[in-house]
């Protein structure tokens, strides 16, 4: 006779689950404000470009380099059935991030007059540290989800096979 036993995390797993993917979250957030400021700072200095215009296109060019990150490490075990709708929905949810940190940015420019490059680049911490909340509660919550908890694990071990006989299938 087999006896049921709670299959549902503690909260001491729970968060310690969610502390381990914020620090996940946070190493490929920083290698992405990397390339965000090496990006903004080449722009405004070397080439010239606006503020706005130098925001915008290292924002583009962290947000490429995150999904690699996202997809392939931090979030590699969540659901990808549909490649489509993530890639849709982490578009949508970074450039929703991008006119949070590019507003913020406009709004100390623009309205508050603080325009040196150091006054930009503070500004673009400001935003980028709001962006990055809301980024982070958005792609756990609707872009990266994750996969339903199977009880069963005569359930586990067909899908397991289905899967395998299919990628089987897909490499052929």
């Amino acid at each position: 006779m087999t006896t049921s036993t709670d299959t549902k995390p503690s909260l001491e797993q729970r968060v310690r689950g969610l502390s381990g993917e914020v620090v996940k979250f946070g190493i490929v957030g920083l290698s992405g404000v990397a390339v965000n400021f090496a990006v903004f700072w080449i722009c405004i200095n070397g080439l010239g470009l606006a503020s706005l215009r130098s925001n915008i296109a290292a924002t583009l060019v962290a947000i490429a380099t995150n999904y690699l990150g996202y997809r392939y490490w931090l979030y590699k075990d969540r659901d990808a059935a549909s490649r489509k709708r993530e890639i849709t929905l982490f578009l949508v949810f970074s450039g929703i991030g991008m006119l949070i940190e590019t507003g913020v940015l406009a709004c100390s420019v623009y309205v508050l007059g603080l325009d040196t490059h150091l006054e930009q680049v503070a500004a673009k911490v400001v935003g980028l540290a709001v962006g990055t909340v809301f980024r982070f509660i958005s792609y756990r919550t609707w872009v990266f989800k994750a996969m339903p908890e199977l009880a069963e694990p005569e359930v586990v071990a067909e899908a397991e096979l289905l899967l395998a006989s299919e990628e089987r299938e897909l490499a052929k």
